[in-house]
C-alpha cells in the first residue's frame, strides 16, 4: 500500500475548505484530454465527477458504458461497483478505483473484461500522476468479501506499456 504525506495533503487543501483539480488523460505526444473534475476536502475526502462532453454513450457486452472514442482504441470508464470511502488521507487506492477503465478496438462491437486499464498513482508538485497498468477487470465481476473494500492487488496490476496504449497516464492537478 503506497502512503500519501501530510505534505502533499496539506498542498492540497492549502488552508481552504476544499480544493478544486482537473483530472486529465495524456497520450504519449502529451495531448490531455479532461476527463473529471476533483473536489479534496482538508480532511482528504474527495468527490470525483466525471465530464460528460468528451465521453459518448455506447452500449457494450449488453450494458451501457460512457467511452472516450480514440483512433484505434477506445477507453470505456467503469465506475468501482462496490463501497469505497472516497478518502486519500492514508493511500490514493480509492481514488484509483475512480477511474478504472477498459479499452475495446474502436471496430469491435463488444468489451473484454481482460482489457482492463487501473492508473496507479503517486504524487507529484501539487497533484498527482497515474501510470497505465493493466489488469483482469474480471477481477471485480463478483462482490468483494465483506469488509474488503479493495479486490485488486498488487499481483493483479502489470505495468504497461506506454507507446502501446492511447492514453497511458492521467494526470490530477
Amino acid at each position: 500500500m503506497r502512503k500519501i504525506s501530510c505534505a502533499v495533503l496539506a498542498i492540497w487543501a492549502c488552508g481552504a475548505q476544499a480544493e478544486t483539480r482537473d483530472v486529465f488523460l495524456e497520450s504519449s505526444d502529451g495531448a490531455r484530454l479532461r476527463i473529471a473534475t476533483l473536489d479534496l476536502a482538508r480532511n482528504g475526502t474527495y468527490r470525483a465527477e466525471m465530464d460528460p462532453a468528451p465521453f459518448a454513450d455506447h452500449f457494450l457486452s449488453m450494458r451501457p458504458f460512457k467511452c472516450l472514442e480514440g483512433p484505434d482504441r477506445h477507453w470505456s470508464h467503469v465506475p468501482y461497483p462496490y463501497e469505497i470511502k472516497r478518502d486519500i488521507s492514508s493511500d490514493l487506492t480509492d481514488l484509483e478505483y475512480d477511474f478504472l477503465f477498459l479499452w475495446k478496438g474502436s471496430g469491435e462491437y463488444g468489451i473484454n473484461m481482460w482489457n482492463g486499464i487501473y492508473y496507479k498513482l503517486e504524487p507529484q508538485g501539487q497533484g498527482f500522476r497515474g501510470a497505465l497498468h493493466e489488469t483482469d477487470m474480471d477481477l471485480l465481476s463478483a462482490p468483494p468479501a465483506a469488509g474488503d473494500l479493495r479486490p485488486l492487488e498488487a499481483k493483479d496490476l502489470h505495468p504497461g506499456d506506454p507507446d502501446s496504449h492511447w492514453l497511458p497516464r492521467l494526470i490530477i492537478e
